[in-house]
């Protein structure tokens, strides 16, 4: 299996790092990869993202799927992946980013919410359908998508997620899972990450072995 299909079949859930700091991206990385993380987004809106990307993806880019989140334009689409970026995860369903991201061989993740927007990121060659924000996307509605989705499509729900509510997703149909603030935020102390980290794989594991 390819890099890629072994992280979603080991672990399919993101970790969302808004904020993070080139400073200590490796160090937290370590600790996200040491608990069982296999793909790792770090948002265009943190500090310096590129460089974290960069740091992250030279020391675990061959055993971890590295990207950016709240991608917005094809010059940071390009950006990224010049950076060793592998995967494109943004907040909507851009055509353009989606296009251009396949050409360039990553990972494309867009934000959808509808079925139309799922089918036409589908179409274009989309890895992952990101439903967000989930707070308004409730289980009920994962799985009525999943009734007229393809079945090898893989759906996550991202926003809000919580070792506790990721339950009802899962069964609902989401393949893995967005994991925002409830797993990083950049005050927390390192050992405190290691403890949301933790929680999340064990939490996440137990589903998938139910």
């Amino acid at each position: 299996m390819s890099l890629w299909e072994n992280a979603l079949s080991d672990n399919a859930m993101i970790a969302i790092l808004r904020g993070l700091h080139p400073d200590n991206a490796v160090e937290v990385a370590d600790i996200l990869i040491e608990a069982g993380f296999r793909i790792i987004e770090v948002p265009m809106n943190s500090p310096e993202p590129l460089k974290s990307i960069e740091a992250i993806a030279h020391m675990h880019g061959d055993t971890t799927i590295i990207g950016a989140g709240t991608v917005l334009t094809e010059q940071q689409t390009t950006d990224v992946i010049s950076a060793g970026g592998q995967i494109i995860v943004s907040p909507n369903m851009n055509p353009a980013i989606g296009r251009l991201t396949v050409a360039l061989g990553a990972k494309w993740c867009p934000g959808v919410m509808t079925p139309t927007e799922a089918f036409e990121a589908l179409d274009i060659g989309a890895s992952v359908l990101k439903f967000f924000p989930a707070e308004l996307v409730p289980p009920k509605a994962i799985s009525a998508m999943r009734a007229v989705l393809p079945k090898d499509a893989v759906v996550a729900a991202v926003g809000g997620i919580t070792p506790e509510t990721m339950s009802d997703y899962y069964h609902a149909g989401s393949n893995g899972f967005g994991l925002g603030s409830a797993l990083f935020k950049p005050e927390y102390e390192l050992e405190d990450l290691r403890q949301r980290a933790n929680a999340f794989v064990k939490s996440y594991r137990a589903l998938v072995s139910s």
